[in-house]
């Protein structure tokens, strides 16, 4: 082997993407050939300063916020239908369109729901949160702490309610984003389980009871109540998330009442 044809494989050979009989060949070539030797050293002096941790950082918040928006995006353009136009005639074409106009959504497979994109961002950032290490902005379990740290970073304000004597003590809170749109995220526990809710306005909704569903190992379970929006999610069994959404929906409703 000369080092015209080594010196193209040496990348390769230092990534270990050869075969046995061509990573023989080079190390032969090596061991007779200095200037490809010193290239190779070269290479994997560069490759060891970029494994060096120093030189990796953490996205910053907007970025991040803007890939996982791009990534939303890209999942609602894969669950749209498709139809292949391409291979039908004017007339073939307008006959399919008429019999869609016919059957309207009914046989077709929709684009799913908002609230099931959303349901899939919801877990995304339950482990985001978990797997980062930042489940709490701010870190109390008293609601008269956490629900005034919402004043002024968000445009609305978030029920925070004490659930302890119920088994589910609060543990924090802090801001995150759902549709690209800043939420207050209301922390709790229920033993070893993390419950993360999110919060968002919703004052054109109607009350609407919890409802669950599981997605990726996680329970979720979402309702309407009082001009917000509420996202429970987390390890916890359906029926104890069930009951947490449950005594959670009860209280908001209560505190959102005016009294007489």
């Amino acid at each position: 082997m000369i080092c015209e044809d080594a010196r193209p494989l040496i990348h390769a050979y230092i990534d270990g993407e050869l075969d046995l009989t061509t990573s023989l060949e080079i190390e032969a070539h090596l061991k007779a050939c200095s200037a490809c030797a010193q290239e190779q050293a070269s290479l994997r002096a560069l490759r060891a300063a970029f494994s060096n941790g120093t030189l990796y950082h953490d996205a910053p918040a907007q970025l991040d916020r803007r890939v996982r928006a791009a990534v939303r995006d890209a999942r609602r353009a894969e669950n749209r239908p498709r139809f292949a136009f391409a291979y039908l005639g004017w007339a073939s074409a307008a006959a399919a369109l008429l019999l869609m106009a016919i059957v309207v959504r009914g046989t077709l497979t929709p684009e799913p729901l908002a609230s099931e994109l959303t349901a899939r961002e919801v877990v995304d950032d339950h482990l985001r949160s978990l797997t980062q290490n930042h489940l709490t902005d701010v870190l109390s379990s008293n609601q008269h702490t956490v629900k005034p740290w919402f004043d002024g970073r968000l445009d609305f304000t978030p029920p925070v309610e004490d659930l302890a004597a119920e088994g589910f003590p609060l543990l924090g809170g802090r801001l995150d984003y759902l549709d690209n749109r800043p939420v207050a995220v209301v922390v709790y526990k229920r033993r070893q389980h993390i419950i993360n809710v999110f919060i968002s306005p919703a004052p054109h909704a109607n009350n609407a009871s919890p409802g669950s569903e599981a997605r990726a190992g996680y329970n979720i379970v979402g309702w309407t109540r009082s001009g917000m929006q509420y996202w429970a999610v987390s390890s916890l069994n359906a029926a104890e998330l069930g009951k947490f959404a449950q005594r959670l929906g009860a209280q908001s409703a209560a505190a959102s009442t005016p009294t007489k």
